[in-house]
């Protein structure tokens, strides 16, 4: 098949002549670049219990939740979470990308308009792509923008605003309160992504919705569980006449295999450290506020991005980091826009002030060293 392999080399070489070249890495050194912000992914308990689970249910669940998927478990935990989150129900997906194609692609439809944040994850943009809803693109965290397009568009059908609690790649917050107000105002439907916020933030770790107060104002949340829950999939939480539609609805739920059933028994044993170990989170974000106090960088939340720009500095950086034992990652296009490539550092609750400091002092330094490289 010469044609296509003749394309694919040359999309490969265009990939490399750009810097964008990405490698499989497994973990190796200090873990400074993970979404295991809580410490919970290789936490005993989880271990300890999932792997008496997978003795006990086995590996595989055989089928999609609505063929012979299902087990009692799956309803267990997502009433639990459910509670937790402070909504009538909730639905469990397999990944945090499932879950935010699900929810676009089943509530937005045609004659609708989507209103997205243009930072907003992949899997919000793509999801927004596969509805048949229009698609508006607003100016990051602008809520005059945001009421401004609102405006222009009043003759949609139904209106849905889309934003992320805490961004990924730039480690701020979205304004929900000014945004729930809008959408209030405006009679749109908002839908956030807790993905980073859930397991951290709030009084009790449920998120950023409930630490601003906004639950009521709140469609639907979709809540990643592999990142501070240190497992893996996603609940999306909401009302039950909106989970019971996914339910019916979302393609990806009544379509994939539903995940292992030992899966729950982490989930429920993160939820319990969660609960039972509030100073985990305190932690991390003393964690931050330490790490983001040595290296100058403003911001509250524990994702810490080193803004570079050049893609092969960014390389060079991450890989004198990694040389000296500190696993961190260089972002570059299109998980950023052209430009703009970092480290996006990731604090947890196992690092040690120690640890922290020794960071700061060689990231200085590799800094330096890539710069006048770069002059000479």
């Amino acid at each position: 098949m010469p044609g296509i392999e003749n394309r694919l080399r040359q999309h490969l070489d265009a990939i490399d002549q750009a810097g964008l070249r990405r490698t499989l890495r497994p973990p190796c050194g200090i873990d400074l670049c993970s979404n295991d912000y809580l410490g919970l992914a290789l936490h005993p308990m989880l271990r300890q219990r999932m792997a008496e689970a997978v003795l006990e249910a086995g590996c595989g669940s055989t089928g999609s939740r609505l063929l012979r998927g299902e087990r009692a478990g799956f309803a267990r935990v997502e009433e639990r979470f459910a509670a937790f989150k402070g909504v009538e129900r909730s639905l469990y997906f397999s990944s945090g990308y499932l879950a935010n194609i699900a929810v676009l692609s089943t509530f937005a439809t045609a004659g609708d308009v989507i209103f997205s944040d243009e930072r907003n994850h992949a899997s919000l943009i793509d999801g927004a792509r596969l509805s048949r809803a229009q698609r508006v693109v607003y100016p990051h965290n602008d809520v005059a923008a945001l009421e401004r397009l609102l405006d222009q568009h009043r003759a949609a059908c139904q209106a849905f605003v889309v934003t992320e609690s805490l961004f990924s790649m730039d480690g701020d917050f979205a304004p929900l309160r000014e945004i729930a107000a809008v959408c209030r105002a405006k009679a749109a439907a908002l839908i956030v992504d807790e993905a980073h916020a859930v397991g951290i933030y709030g009084a009790r770790g449920s998120g950023l919705i409930q630490q601003a107060g906004v639950q009521a104002n709140v469609f639907v949340s979709v809540n990643t569980a592999g990142k501070a829950l240190g497992v893996s999939g996603a609940f999306v939480a909401g009302s039950d006449l909106a989970i019971e539609t996914l339910v019916q609805q979302a393609r990806p739920f009544i379509f994939s295999t539903a995940a292992p059933p030992a899966v729950v028994a982490a989930l429920e044993a993160s939820l319990d450290l969660i609960e039972q170990e509030p100073e985990r989170r305190r932690r991390v974000l003393e964690n931050a506020n330490h790490l983001r106090s040595c290296l100058r960088i403003e911001g509250e939340s524990q994702i810490i991005p080193v803004h570079i720009g050049s893609n092969e500095m960014a390389m060079t950086v991450a890989g004198e980091l990694q040389r000296a034992g500190y696993d961190v990652r260089a972002i570059r296009p299109p998980s950023v826009p052209p430009g703009t490539a970092r480290l996006r550092v990731c604090v947890n609750a196992d690092l040690t002030r120690a640890i922290l400091d020794s960071f700061a002092e060689a990231l200085a330094a590799a800094l330096q060293a890539s710069s006048c490289a770069a002059s000479s």
